[in-house]
């Protein structure tokens, strides 16, 4: 359910849903039910980058979907960290199987385009995604292991294995957090697979530290990725 806050001021303020533009509430329950009751699936890329360890999303990157990732990234609407969590939390039981234990690492943004965002969305969806899981009775931390070092240029155009090169070298791991992943279910979260570029270089900077990951888990994959048997 959404907050009575959060009804309350998209009421006041005139606000409408994120997924539809229906008058009212940040999130119909419509637009809710078409995000959250997705069935998961994997989610290879193809072609697939080398290093990308088994990618899950909970539904494809179109319609509700891409509206309500977009006005939650871009546009600040916070109420929809929640549902987008609660999405993520679904691709993340598939990507962990009959595991029960895991370490959500988000991939990170630059702290420049946190910044001028306001806020960081990925690291609030998967929050909301870890308390989702608790609740289930899973055993969630978080693990902010990943740093930007080299901020890559514009993506948008490249084609997958010009974004594998743009992306070369973007990661590293905090040193902190070497040991203490060592030997721990890790998975890779992000908000939409494309190419799988930036999930596959994550991998690689979290592999060079020595830490093993299980596999990625987003909320939405391209529909140009047609899902596919694991």
């Amino acid at each position: 359910m959404v907050s009575v806050r959060d009804a309350f001021v998209d009421l006041v303020l005139g606000g409408s849903c994120a997924g539809c533009d229906r008058p009212g509430i940040s999130l119909c329950s419509a637009c809710r039910a078409d995000l959250i009751t997705a069935t998961p699936f994997r989610a290879w890329p193809d072609p697939i980058p080398a290093g990308l360890r088994p990618p899950t999303a909970t539904t494809p990157y179109s319609d509700v979907a891409r509206r309500l990732i977009l006005a939650h990234k871009e546009h600040a609407r916070y109420a929809l960290a929640k549902p987008l969590g609660q999405a993520l939390a679904r691709a993340v039981v598939l990507a962990l199987g009959t595991g029960r234990a895991v370490w959500l690492c988000p991939v990170p943004s630059s702290r420049s385009t946190v910044r001028l965002r306001g806020h960081d969305p990925l690291r609030r969806m998967t929050v909301a995604a870890a308390r989702t899981l608790r609740g289930q009775g899973y055993d969630v931390r978080l693990a902010d292991a990943l740093t930007v070092v080299r901020r890559p240029a514009d993506q948008a155009g490249l084609s997958a294995g010009e974004r594998a090169v743009n992306l070369a070298g973007a990661f590293a791991t905090s040193s902190r957090w070497a040991e203490r992943l060592t030997d721990q279910p890790v998975l890779l979260v992000d908000d939409v697979l494309t190419t799988g570029s930036t999930l596959a270089e994550a991998c690689r900077a979290m592999e060079t530290a020595g830490i093993g990951v299980l596999g990625c888990a987003v909320v939405a994959a391209t529909r140009r990725r047609l899902p596919v048997g694991s």
